[in-house]
């Protein structure tokens, strides 16, 4: 069956206000989400950094409105990616945990998805950057070497520009509209996750042959000289060259942005920074004296800067709504030989938040948020509630689309907490860890991590999960460090959050 596709619907209330728009049918504006890769709440200068300068991520927020208590559905990337995109807790659906970069499309082509709702308004939609979710009907069953079907055309995306993964697992390549760029046909890819192909030296047995060594996993396909998850053969003009990956992501972003200036558009641009491996290019390099985690936070900060910019030189600023925020919480050591935690000194990428990436405590889901709209918001701050599965439901509501039944299931429109008018925000807010374990916390700050059995440590990274037998109650908002375990001295509160978490998980709220 196709999917619904709806008319625009008049562009009015809160958005045909900040527009200044008298039209009777005026035109929404451009919307931008820049999605950073693993970068913290406290990796930002605006956000209490000092070790760290980020003045392009300043400006927007000194020109828009910077969000306190900002929440991604989950403390990793893909099923933080898939809650946004498609509106539905990734929880409820199987096969959403961490992709394989030869993983099957876990959006499927039958989903309505944030670029479907785009498309419906009259924009004219693009992805560009890291994708991690998926491509082609099943895991391993991926044509490299002609077009990838399904891919992201078939959720809604006109345009695509994308890593098929992380910059840690194969393929290291861009996929252009579902076609490999600069792609020899004499030298095809092969890609696997199951075995090594003959001939092909690994990691594990040529460290000599590596410009970064792994601290853990990361033991297989030699790229670049960099150790990868995953196998791979040939494609040798096509492999990306990891200094340029965040030139690469932005021209790209720029040229979809010029080619559509004079059409509404919308664009998911997903950076590669500061996802390991954190190889950042020359102009970066040593500048940041936190080692490559810290130079790669400077990149990042650039990026922003050159989208800020390009929209700006073709007058496009006052009519683009821009979104930034990061995918799940920070991580130090993520399995490369970095000198991230030695360098780190002072910097605190976590804030006053416990937990990181993985982790079911605050700093795991608890991401910078900034939204700008020209010049409508200057310099706001605001602690309210917020989770980005209601990112759809909220700019359908902008541009006038009514979300087809059935769809987004997840999702509610939220306008207002984006714009501003909210300082309270949602009631409560559903999310997950690495372990699927669930936690729910509530406007006030209370929040309760529901009992697992799963590990308390993350063996790797040494990442605090949050993962407890018992179940668990915190007030963030008197102490925003998880500390002290209040469930036994607040029952009834433990209790009625209890009871929200599993009135959500039927789907009876």
């Amino acid at each position: 069956m196709g999917k619904i596709r709806l008319a625009v619907l008049p562009f009015t209330g809160m958005a045909a206000v900040l527009s200044g728009c008298s039209d009777s049918q005026p035109q929404g504006p451009n919307v931008i989400i820049i999605y950073a890769d693993d970068i913290g709440y406290g990796d930002f200068s605006c956000n209490g950094a000092t070790a760290v300068s980020t003045p392009n991520v300043d400006s927007l927020a000194e020109n828009g409105i910077r969000f306190t208590n900002s929440h991604t559905t989950s403390s990793v990337s893909t099923p933080s990616r898939y809650g946004l995109l498609t509106g539905q807790y990734p929880w409820r659906k199987e096969g959403t945990g961490i992709a394989a970069g030869d993983a099957g499309m876990i959006i499927r082509p039958d989903q309505y998805t944030l670029a479907d709702m785009f498309k419906s308004a009259g924009y004219v939609t693009g992805a560009v950057g890291k994708w991690h979710l998926g491509l082609g009907d099943k895991a391993g069953t991926q044509d490299w070497n002609g077009v990838v079907t399904p891919a992201l055309a078939d959720i809604g995306f006109d345009y695509s520009y994308i890593m098929a993964a992380t910059g840690d697992r194969v393929p290291c390549v861009f996929i252009e509209n579902g076609r490999v760029v600069n792609l020899d046909p004499s030298d095809p890819i092969q890609v696997s996750y199951r075995k090594p192909f003959e001939g092909e030296p690994l990691a594990k047995d040529h460290p000599e042959l590596l410009r970064i060594l792994p601290s853990q996993g990361h033991d297989q396909a030699i790229v670049n000289g960099i150790p990868r998850i995953g196998y791979m053969k040939g494609g040798k003009a096509a492999l990306w060259k990891d200094e340029n990956i965040a030139d690469s992501i932005t021209v790209k972003a720029i040229d979809f942005i010029s080619e559509h200036r004079d059409e509404p558009f919308f664009l998911y641009l997903g950076t590669n920074d500061i996802h390991v491996p954190r190889v950042p290019h020359e102009r970066f390099a040593g500048k940041s004296g936190m080692g490559p985690r810290g130079d790669a936070l400077l990149s990042f900060d650039e990026t922003v800067g050159r989208v800020m910019a390009a929209l700006e030189r073709l007058g496009l600023d006052d009519n683009t709504l821009v979104i930034l925020s990061s995918d799940n919480g920070p991580v130090v050591d993520d399995g490369y030989q970095d000198q991230a935690w030695e360098l780190l000194g002072d910097h605190r990428p976590w804030g006053d938040f416990r937990g990181g990436k993985y982790s079911a405590f605050e700093a795991g889901t608890r991401v910078p948020m900034i939204v700008r709209w020209g010049d409508r918001f200057r310099g706001k701050v605001s602690d309210a509630l917020f989770s980005h599965i209601d990112i759809l439901a909220s700019l359908a509501s902008l541009v006038g689309v009514e979300v087809p039944e059935g769809a987004a299931p997840d999702s509610r429109d939220e306008l207002d907490i984006l714009t501003g008018e909210d300082s309270r925000g949602r009631d409560y807010i559903i999310e997950q860890n690495v372990n699927s374990t669930l936690s729910v916390m509530d406007s006030e700050g209370w929040k309760y991590i529901s009992p697992s059995d799963a590990p308390a440590i993350e063996f790797y990274t040494k990442m605090e999960l949050g993962n407890s037998p018992q179940g668990q109650l915190y007030n963030v908002s008197s102490s925003r460090y998880e500390k002290a375990n209040l469930i036994l001295s607040n029952p009834e509160k433990a209790e009625e959050l209890k009871s929200v978490l599993e009135r959500e998980v039927k789907g009876s709220l």
